[in-house]
C-alpha cells in the first residue's frame, strides 16, 4: 500500500449527557477542531492556532499533548512506526467548557494514526478513544456525527449511531470560566435515591425518542436528578440559566461538565427576556457526518 505522510483531520466537538443521559447521551454539533499531520524523520514539532478557543499558552507542545498520546496509543495498536510529527492543531473548541475539546483531540490522533496505517475506522478506534476518558459519549459522537448512545461492557466500549430531528436547532452560552471534568465529578454522590435515579432513567429513555421523533417532548426529556444539581455549585450562573431557560419552555442542560448551557431549540435563538450578558451565545447546527480524514 502506498504510505500516507500526510492527514488531514477535521473533527466535531460534541455535547453530552442532554441532561439525563449521563455518560450515556452525546451529539455532534457543528463546530470543528483541524489537525494537519506530517509523518517526519524524527522529532517532534507543534503549532497550535487559537480560533477563539483560548489557551494556547497552556496547550503542551511535547509528548503530552492529546493529538500526539492519541496517536502514538493507536499506532502501536496498529503496529505501525511514525518516527517523527509536524502537528499543525486549528482550534476552535473551546477548551474546559464542556464541548468535548479533549474527546476531539483524543479522536484526532486516533484517526490520524489509522490514515497513516491506510486503516478504515473500526469497532476499536472508539475503545482507543474512549480509554483516555473512561466513557464514550464525547469520543463516540465526534466520530461518529449525529447523536449516539454509548455505553461500556466489561471494559468495552460501544455506541450506536441515531439521526437527530432535523427540526432541532442547538443553541449554546458560554461563559468565560471553565471547568474540570475531574473536578465537577468529585461532586457527585456515591449513592441517589431509588425515586431519583428512577426519574432519570425514564427521561433519558424519553430523550431518546424526543431527539430522534418528538421534538416537542424535548423540555421532559431533558430533565434530570442525576448530576447537574450535585455539580450546580462549580457553576451557578449557568446553573441559574438552565433554570431561567426551562422556566420559558426551552429544553436546556449542562453540557457535559459544564460550565456551557446546551439549549435544545427550534428557533436558533433564545428568549429575549432570558438575561445571557455574561455569555457568549453561539447558534450551531448538529454535525451528522462526524470525524472526516483527508490523506496525501
Amino acid at each position: 500500500m502506498t504510505p500516507v505522510r500526510s492527514v488531514r483531520v477535521t473533527v466535531p466537538a460534541s455535547t453530552a449527557n442532554l441532561g439525563p443521559g449521563f455518560d450515556a447521551l452525546g451529539m455532534a454539533l457543528g463546530l470543528h477542531d483541524v489537525v494537519e499531520l506530517e509523518v517526519t524523520g524524527a522529532g517532534l514539532e507543534i503549532e497550535v492556532v487559537d480560533a477563539g478557543a483560548g489557551g494556547v499558552d497552556e496547550v503542551p507542545t511535547d509528548e503530552s499533548h492529546l493529538v500526539v498520546r492519541a496517536l502514538r496509543r493507536a499506532s502501536a495498536h496498529l503496529g505501525i512506526e511514525v518516527p517523527g510529527i509536524r502537528l499543525r492543531c486549528h482550534n476552535a473548541i473551546p477548551h474546559a467548557r464542556g464541548l468535548g475539546s479533549s474527546a476531539a483531540a483524543v479522536v484526532s490522533g486516533v484517526a490520524a494514526a489509522y490514515a497513516i496505517a491506510n486503516r478504515e475506522l473500526d469497532a476499536h478506534a472508539l475503545q482507543l478513544a474512549a480509554e483516555f476518558e473512561g466513557h464514550a459519549d464525547n469520543a463516540a459522537a465526534s466520530l461518529l456525527g449525529g447523536l449516539v448512545i454509548a455505553w461500556c461492557d466489561a471494559g468495552e466500549f460501544r455506541a450506536e449511531r441515531l439521526t437527530p430531528a432535523a427540526s432541532i436547532r442547538p443553541v449554546l452560552a458560554v461563559p468565560t470560566e471553565r471547568s474540570s471534568t475531574d473536578a465537577t465529578r468529585g461532586l457527585l454522590p456515591d449513592q441517589v435515591s431509588h425515586a431519583d435515579a428512577a426519574f432519570t432513567a425514564g427521561r433519558a429513555a424519553l430523550a431518546v425518542h424526543a431527539m430522534t421523533a418528538r421534538p416537542d417532548l424535548l423540555l421532559a426529556a431533558t430533565a434530570d436528578r442525576l448530576h447537574q444539581d450535585y455539580r450546580a455549585p462549580a457553576y451557578p450562573a449557568s446553573a441559574a440559566l438552565v433554570r431561567t431557560l426551562r422556566e420559558h419552555g426551552v429544553p436546556a442542560a449542562i453540557s457535559g461538565a459544564g460550565p456551557t448551557v446546551l439549549a435544545l431549540t427550534r428557533e436558533g435563538i433564545l428568549p429575549e427576556a432570558v438575561g445571557v450578558t455574561s455569555f457568549e451565545v453561539i447558534e450551531l447546527t448538529i454535525d451528522l457526518v462526524g470525524v472526516q480524514i483527508v490523506t496525501k
